[in-house]
């Protein structure tokens, strides 16, 4: 399901941006809020990461991750500033970035000793790897050769995973819902998935990371957003099993320690601008919400998940950094920075 399928919601900025500029009105009942369940809970720092938008716009936030030094990266699609780079406290230290009009998602990978990026741009139908400052390394096009695709413009690529071998997995989550395998050189090793509603296919194919919390037997965890689910499949694209997550619009994985952490979005169809975190356990069992209702489970499974706090506006992303606090970015948000929730 392409963005454009998405109902833009209004009304949330009508009292403007107070303070620093980052604070919306409509965050301010929950100033000394503590938001989640269980072991994981939080509470909202309201002003982190805002910036002059004169000088530093965004525009849709869509992904973070931290890099090898602690610094917390924002992609977004802004071409005046693609890449923001802070300091875990929100303080700004660098922006660069003029030329990806459709930066969607942002994968850090560390090999050799040093931090590459990989940005999966959905205007230019591209993945390109960059130095952690920017320096183009290597681009991904279309897999063309595949025979999967008649054109480079059905080629939509969100999200990309890196295996330590530096084996490539890109999830084309806004085109033909293919997920292409390529060696460290760039060759396509294989594709899997593609549209349907068979379970080692996709509909809405997001997001993508390697799930390494078996060290033994690392799998892709695979997300398919319309369906509510989470799919995992082997490194070499046989299907695995489905993770159940009703009432879920779910982004991408992120894998921290034991859990996994996933931006939501929520409403009967995924088209409103609502939404909250999911974590999971080592089970893959939803145990805390944060801007969302308790995690309830019957013989039937998960119950239907919902917003109950409007915290959140179109969650698109999350970061866990090494303190296990969590940065959350959002599109569609009112060209808003990231909202920051420390772990109490």
């Amino acid at each position: 399901m392409k963005r454009s399928h998405f109902i833009k919601t209004t009304g949330l900025l009508t009292a403007g941006f107070l303070t620093s500029g980052n604070v919306l009105a409509h965050l301010l009942p929950f100033k000394d809020a503590v938001i989640g369940h269980d072991s994981h809970r939080y509470k909202i720092d309201m002003n982190w990461g805002a910036l002059n938008a004169e000088f530093h716009p965004v525009n849709d936030c869509h992904e973070m991750v931290q890099d090898s030094k602690g610094r917390i990266l924002l992609l977004t699609n802004h071409t005046k500033n693609n890449v923001i780079v802070y300091d875990r406290s929100g303080k700004l230290i660098e922006t660069w970035g003029t030329e990806y009009p459709g930066a969607h998602g942002l994968t850090l990978s560390t090999e050799n000793g040093e931090d590459f990026l990989y940005i999966s741009d959905n205007v230019r139908h591209e993945v390109i790897k960059t130095t952690i400052d920017g320096k183009v390394v290597q681009v991904f096009k279309c897999p063309l050769a595949s025979g999967k695709y008649k054109t480079e413009e059905a080629y939509i690529p969100t999200e990309t995973a890196i295996h330590e071998n530096g084996d490539i997995y890109v999830a084309d989550g806004y085109g033909e819902q293919y997920i292409a395998h390529y060696n460290a050189q760039g060759e396509l090793l294989n594709i899997f998935g593609g549209k349907g509603d068979q379970d080692h296919q996709f509909n809405n194919a997001h997001g993508i990371c390697i799930d390494t919390r078996d060290a033994k037997n690392p799998t892709l965890l695979i997300t398919a957003r319309q369906q509510n689910k989470l799919k995992r499949f082997s490194l070499n694209g046989d299907f695995i099993e489905s993770i159940d997550l009703p009432g879920a619009y779910i982004c991408r994985p992120v894998i921290h320690n034991k859990n996994v952490y996933l931006a939501t979005i929520w409403s009967n169809d995924g088209s409103d601008g609502s939404g909250f975190v999911s974590i999971l356990n080592e089970e893959n069992k939803l145990i805390s919400a944060p801007g969302g209702c308790e995690p309830i489970y019957t013989a039937n499974g998960l119950e239907k998940m919902y917003q109950t706090l409007q915290v959140f506006t179109h969650p698109h992303d999350v970061c866990v950094d090494d303190e296990e606090n969590v940065y959350v970015a959002q599109w569609n948000s009112g060209k808003t920075y990231p909202i920051k929730l420390y772990r109490v």
